[in-house]
């Protein structure tokens, strides 16, 4: 008897990059053309050292969707953020850049895997969003069984 898989069944680490390569594989997702030069987050000194960290970050804001829905830029902008170093001075907390997420969840609205919440705001998943990672998180979730 086939049983339900969803994507809280499977591992976050490897979902995310079976996803990630799943959306590069397809190539429905617009790339910028800033994307090799831009950092994600004003306290970071230089840009992803993955090229294809869009991808991930993309990947990543869908399961979060997918998990918690209804959250919106800001709230991911506190998820991604990190403590910034001052030099000789207390660490303080810090928000990442809002642009690459709206983007991001622009990219995922284009793939009707999310859409915006009309009632409560923020960004609720679509049923079509919902089969296809699940779909996915059944693929990862077979192929774990299969080792």
């Amino acid at each position: 008897m086939a049983t339900s898989v969803t994507v809280k069944d499977v591992c976050p680490q490897e979902f995310i990059a079976t996803y990630a390569r799943f959306l590069k594989k397809t190539g429905r997702v617009q790339i910028p053309k800033w994307v090799d030069i831009a950092k994600t987050a004003t306290y970071k000194e230089l840009p992803p050292s993955n090229p294809d960290w869009i991808y991930y970050r993309i990947a990543t804001l869908a399961r979060k969707v997918y998990l918690r829905g209804g959250d919106g830029v800001d709230t991911y902008k506190k998820v991604f953020g990190q403590n910034r170093r001052n030099g000789v001075r207390p660490n303080a907390f810090a928000v990442a850049n809002g642009g690459n997420i709206r983007y991001c969840l622009k990219q995922l609205a284009n793939l009707k895997v999310v859409e915006e919440d009309t009632v409560k705001g923020g960004r609720i998943i679509t049923a079509t969003g919902r089969r296809d990672l699940d779909r996915i998180a059944k693929q990862i979730f077979d192929k774990k069984n299969k080792q």
